[in-house]
């Protein structure tokens, strides 16, 4: 009778310390299980968040567009005065913006950012109000000229060539002058501001 009580409580012995490593186990299971959940909720928030910083750049990007657009209709019409050979500070104009152009990259170098802030923010045209997507776009216009005064005079502006030459065909042997119209290029650089302290910028190159 002493011997199969003592078979039996050992049984029951062996089968609580069973219970026990399960429990440990299933514990450490569950323990794993919660940081994987809680990693992967993080994950999905931090990738949410790459996709909206994402979606405002894109949304500041396309908004340079109105600066351009801006720039460009203030430029044709004063194409055929005299407005162009000088600067006009309220428009956000340098007649010889090839003399600034250096600026940029100076010793040390400037980011775009450093450079808008020190030597382009104080001379830009900003717009009164954001657009539907939240961002205000504001716009600087520079004439590639080394100096001011008439671009056909001593201005030294960089622009497309007033003559090229076409060679004939095997027809039409020699070369033929194609009368082209000269234009000086006018470099419009755009900055955007928008939601989430987006920043984009923009340029541009256009000729009149």
């Amino acid at each position: 009778m002493l011997n199969h009580s003592i078979r039996r409580r050992g049984v029951a012995m062996g089968r609580h310390a069973q219970s026990g490593v399960v429990l440990a186990i299933m514990l450490i299971v569950l323990v794993a299980m919660t940081l994987a959940a809680i990693s992967m909720v993080r994950s999905v928030d931090t990738t949410n968040l790459i996709a909206g910083n994402l979606s405002f750049q894109q949304a500041a990007t396309h908004s340079g567009d109105t600066g351009i657009e801006l720039a460009s209709t203030w430029l044709a019409a004063n194409a055929a005065g005299v407005v162009l050979e000088t600067d006009d500070p309220t428009n956000g104009y340098v007649a010889a913006g090839l003399k600034i152009a250096p600026n940029l990259t100076a010793n040390p170098p400037q980011s775009w950012n450093d450079y808008w802030v020190n030597t382009l923010a104080a001379r830009a045209v900003k717009s009164n109000q954001a657009d539907a997507a939240g961002n205000t776009v504001s716009y600087i216009i520079d004439r590639m000229c080394n100096n001011a005064g008439s671009a056909t005079g001593g201005a030294s502006c960089v622009g497309s060539p007033t003559v090229t030459l076409a060679s004939g065909n095997s027809e039409e042997a020699g070369e033929k002058q194609l009368n082209a119209s000269s234009g000086v290029y006018y470099r419009i650089t755009v900055r955007v501001d928008g939601p989430r302290n987006t920043v984009s910028y923009v340029q541009a190159v256009v000729s009149m």
